[in-house]
């Protein structure tokens, strides 16, 4: 996108001198507007080339867990202990999963910033094709 864009403006240099009476100057009746760009579109440079793996979003609202238990004791045996363990194994998957989907919920977010930024430069170049399009028409019939 920012290629396209730094060859519709050396068009519409090139465009700009074809306008102009013997090369020199341009004639008043001939003058056409300028394409106005949003500079906000092509200032920023988030769009860059990744160099490493987006890093975990910390949330701990999971907190640290159950302190007393996941089942209740009544016996004490082994059957027990091993409930408490099976659960304790559940919860930590649990929690991957619930950590998992928020890395997934904030790369999604940083993936659609990313594409209205390629949205709105695609916008920005289309304009500026369609108006270089028409000067060129313009040149050609007069």
């Amino acid at each position: 996108m920012d290629q396209i864009n730094a060859d519709m403006k050396e068009a519409e240099k090139n465009l700009s001198g074809m306008e102009k009476c013997c090369g020199i100057c341009v004639l008043p009746c001939n003058k056409s507007s300028q394409f106005k760009e949003d500079e906000s579109t092509w200032k920023g440079k988030e769009d860059g080339v990744v160099s490493s793996q987006p890093t975990r979003v910390m949330d701990d609202r999971n907190g640290l867990g159950v302190s007393g238990g996941y089942i209740g004791r009544i016996t004490n045996d082994a059957r027990e202990e091993e409930m408490e363990d099976n659960m304790g194994q559940v919860n930590t998957m649990i929690g991957n999963l619930r950590n998992m989907a928020i890395d997934m919920g904030s790369e999604i977010s940083n993936q659609n910033n990313q594409i209205g930024r390629i949205n709105h430069k695609g916008s920005s170049n289309v304009m500026h094709v369609t108006g270089a399009n028409e000067k060129a028409g313009k040149l050609l019939h007069t």
